[in-house]
């Protein structure tokens, strides 16, 4: 994996984006923001996932100033996320919002941008400029193709903000097609130091829109580009929070919560691992400290495939090794598998 990029470091509450703090994991609401109790409920969940910034919607006024109230009531920053009327990032931003994000593709008068610089700077905010592939501004010549045209509209407005004395900002460009994100996000990491914030734009349901995030955004990290992520799915929003959790572990960029590493199956294994892997990682889903855990289907080789697994067991007819670190400790019942290794588990 490439030496991660160093980008210029901003800060969005308390929580540190880019200059080599570790990358962020985000989500958004999936609740109406005027909905304050419903909103604050989804964040405090997904707080309890990991989740690290929250981006909440912000289609008028009352969800502006929603903003306040919910404000008060959970413990990571909120991002709001503005389109169309300026007067809404104001209005938000006045409402404690910790940062903004605005689409220069629904957002494009200069005065009304500058207005919007103000209030931040003001409160030394950052303003995240957030390309969207289905939302580009009108210009496009011919001899452009759509990933120079994103780079394009991003570096207009960074020299935009940059123009009124603002400079704690962070950048997207997203698309739902995965060779033109990889390509923006390439490009416009080589013209600026600004933070980048990674996504795959409308990926879809799962498990599709986790494969096409996590083939997109685990991409750029290993090119060593990435500052904060969000794994967007048409799902509850802490399956998002678990997925970016997958890449970033998938990486070795993060460790957060239990690793399963389980066998495929096949002709040899005389044990139902599908099902014990399943009731394990049941088990483990509320447990948030980094523990691996080796469900393996073959006595033989099981704990050699597995030797780095805090605790892991590997099945043989009727009876399974358990082992730590690849070095058997004892041997169990098949009857007993599931408890034998959830002992193991609380020791560790």
């Amino acid at each position: 994996m490439k030496k991660r990029r160093l980008s210029r470091p901003i800060q969005i509450g308390n929580v540190t984006i880019g200059g080599g703090a570790p990358v962020v994991v985000q989500s958004m609401t999936k609740t109406d923001t005027r909905d304050v109790k419903s909103t604050i409920n989804q964040i405090k969940e997904l707080e309890d996932f990991g989740c690290e910034l929250i981006r909440v919607a912000v289609p008028d006024e009352e969800a502006a100033k929603a903003i306040k109230k919910i404000k008060k009531n959970i413990t990571i920053p909120l991002i709001a996320d503005i389109h169309f009327d300026y007067r809404l990032a104001i209005s938000s931003i006045r409402s404690g919002a910790d940062a903004i994000r605005i689409n220069p593709g629904n957002i494009r008068d200069k005065e009304q941008i500058r207005k919007i610089v103000i209030e931040a700077k003001q409160r030394q905010i950052p303003i995240r400029i957030g390309v969207n592939f289905g939302s580009l501004p009108p210009g496009k010549t011919r001899n452009q193709n759509y990933v120079q045209y994103m780079v394009k509209v991003t570096l207009d407005q960074i020299r935009l903000l940059e123009s009124f004395d603002f400079y704690l900002i962070k950048l997207a460009l997203k698309a739902f097609d995965v060779p033109t994100t990889v390509a923006a996000y390439s490009s416009i990491a080589k013209k600026t130091e600004y933070p980048l914030h990674l996504g795959i734009t409308e990926a879809g349901l799962m498990p599709s829109g986790i494969i096409r995030s996590s083939v997109g955004i685990g991409i750029l990290l290993h090119e060593g580009i990435g500052d904060t992520i969000r794994v967007s799915l048409t799902a509850h929003p802490r399956e998002e929070v678990k997925a970016a959790y997958e890449i970033l572990k998938s990486l070795n960029l993060r460790q957060y919560g239990p690793v399963v590493v389980s066998c495929p199956t096949c002709g040899r294994t005389e044990t139902d691992i599908i099902e014990l892997a399943g009731a394990i990682e049941k088990y483990l889903q509320n447990i948030r400290k980094p523990i691996k855990i080796a469900i393996m289907g073959c006595i033989v080789n099981g704990p050699g495939e597995a030797r780095d697994a805090d605790v892991g067991i590997a099945c043989g007819k009727g009876r399974g090794a358990i082992f730590r670190k690849g070095r058997i400790i004892r041997s169990v019942d098949e009857s007993q598998y599931f408890q034998a290794i959830i002992e193991e588990i609380h020791k560790v």
